[in-house]
């Protein structure tokens, strides 16, 4: 078990050699789309690789997770396999979003063995869906 101020370190050590193995900058929060965002996530147990929907009017967070479901044949064809959706997603506070994601299970931040696995599961996932995104982007901004 680590302490917090461990678990810190951890975290950020891991960030760091995730951006010196894979240097470059990601779309993550600049969609051009209020509340719109890619997003990286990695704990104990899993590592995803998200597109966060969470507009305050559900009218709009629906309205752009329904694009995104229309486009679900091309994106699985040519861009990348597996990927859950769900309109509804409650996030741990309670808010819910809209996600569309996909994960690895089996890895731990907690264990370096894992990182290389991760950082390419990072790189490969997140550089699919920004390629889908920089073709489809004006689609989706379209509600």
């Amino acid at each position: 078990m680590y302490s917090r101020e461990e678990t810190q370190e951890l975290k950020r050590a891991f960030w760091i050699a995730f951006a010196e193995k894979h240097p470059r900058k990601w779309l993550l929060y600049n969609t051009k789309i209020k509340d719109f965002t890619f997003k990286f996530f990695v704990d104990n147990k899993k590592a995803q690789v998200t597109i966060d929907i969470e507009p305050k009017d559900d009218i709009k967070r629906i309205a752009y997770f329904e694009k995104l479901e229309s486009l679900k044949n091309i994106i699985d064809e040519e861009f990348i396999k597996d990927l859950v959706y769900e309109k509804n997603y409650y996030l741990e506070n309670g808010k819910v979003i809209s996600r569309v994601w996909v994960e690895k299970s089996g890895v731990s931040i907690s264990n370096k063995s894992y990182w290389d696995d991760i950082f390419d599961f990072f790189n490969d996932k997140m550089n699919a869906l920004e390629l889908f995104y920089e073709q489809y982007d004006e689609f989706i901004k379209d509600i």
